[in-house]
């Protein structure tokens, strides 16, 4: 194909030989001039040999590879991969009538490094996280019109907090298709809530909990149950189809306990057993009795966005743990998250496992947490191994 070129220093290409989707900065010997942000680019070996095509971007990651194979990136690649990450979707069984919220592609581990699609309902939310893939969001929203067909009818595209660094692009928050009359309702193994894609984090709502989600709700029968950092009340709602004695919503944003009351009217209307608080989540914890809970869900934002900031996100995690074993009933559950990308399992786990040493209390593992099957982890790109959950039994 006539890309504009990259050629990488000897010996640098043994990674992408394992199928390795980035190309750092380091790795790059020369690179045609007037390269441009986003336009998609030949690499190829110290030899000559081709091995790779992807975007090139300004940044240590200097190539986000599409392909192993020397092809054109046009509406037919788009539409191949988007069927492919469809039907992967359809085979898994997370797309049926009781579930119409679901991650259609997720970046690398769908082979579309910089790039993420979730689906509510007839809705796509669509968000770039490199320039290539916003460049290229047109011929992405039609390919998914033609893929999708009669079951989509918006495609929402949302980059504005992704690309904010980049001085040559206007991501601006609008309807690339669609966007007349439209229904912000979805539907998850059952349960109805509403998805603010609009003004919401992320795309609207963390479809990446919905088996933890299952999961609590097979724990909760008779507990009374605390929602830590409930954003839109997923885990709530869950509580409460699985018989919970009561249910207590705590979230810092206003506006997050008002989704979260909103849903689980959605699904309960008039039920006395759900109470939702607007209060900074470690004040609510260090105010609460010993023993009023006895099933705690912790699952925090991001306490690491960077690797420079991993020490401090360490810490919050063990403080918030050890606030929850301090306080949470005896023969209570405890379901606690990180979903920074740096932060690995094992530090994770480190952090919890140092909280449950400073209780004092026995503690064992029930059952160790990752994200769903519709985000999947390209098996050549660890890294996409983001979401780390564990359930804990306190004595």
């Amino acid at each position: 194909m006539s890309y504009k070129k990259i050629t990488l220093k000897p010996k640098k290409e043994e990674s992408l030989r394992r199928f390795h989707p980035w190309i750092f900065s380091g790795a790059v010997a020369q690179k045609d001039s007037n390269l441009i942000e986003g336009e998609v680019v030949n690499v190829y070996t110290s030899n000559n040999d081709f091995i790779a095509v992807g975007h090139f971007q300004i940044d240590s990651i200097e190539v986000r590879v599409l392909s192993f194979e020397e092809r054109k990136i046009d509406s037919a690649f788009w539409k191949e991969k988007l069927e492919i990450a469809f039907n992967l979707r359809k085979s898994i069984g997370v797309v049926s009538d009781s579930n119409n919220a679901y991650r259609l592609v997720h970046g690398e581990g769908d082979n579309l490094p910089g790039l993420v699609i979730d689906i509510y309902g007839n809705t796509a939310v669509m968000q770039s996280h490199s320039v290539g893939m916003h460049d290229s969001r047109k011929e992405i929203s039609n390919a998914l019109i033609e893929v999708l067909g009669d079951r989509l009818k918006n495609v929402y595209y949302k980059s504005e907090t992704t690309l904010l660094n980049k001085p040559n692009v206007i991501p601006e928050n609008d309807y690339l298709f669609g966007g007349k009359n439209v229904d912000n309702f979805a539907l998850e193994n059952g349960l109805k809530f509403q998805a603010d894609w609009v003004k919401g984090q992320k795309t609207g709502f963390f479809v990446d909990q919905r088996d933890n989600r299952s999961l609590l709700e097979k724990y909760s029968k008779d507990r009374s149950v605390l929602n830590m950092f409930c954003y839109t009340g997923g885990f709530s709602f869950y509580a409460m189809r699985g018989k919970a004695k009561s249910v207590h919503s705590v979230d810092s944003s206003a506006k997050a306990i008002m989704f979260t009351q909103n849903n689980v009217e959605l699904n309960f209307p008039d039920d006395s057993r759900h109470t939702a608080f607007a209060e900074d989540a470690f004040k609510y914890l260090a105010k609460i009795e010993k023993g009023e809970y006895d099933l705690i869900i912790l699952d925090p934002p991001a306490f690491a966005k960077h690797r420079g900031a991993i020490r401090n996100a360490l810490q919050g995690y063990k403080k918030l743990n050890a606030n929850a074993f301090e306080k949470i009933a005896p023969g209570g559950i405890l379901f606690t998250f990180s979903c920074s990308q740096v932060v690995s399992k094992e530090a994770f786990r480190l952090a919890v496992f140092s909280a449950a040493a400073q209780s004092g209390r026995s503690v064992k593992i029930l059952h160790q947490l990752t994200q769903p099957a519709d985000h999947p982890i390209n098996i050549y790109h660890p890294e996409g191994e983001y979401l780390k959950g564990l359930v804990l039994y306190v004595e």
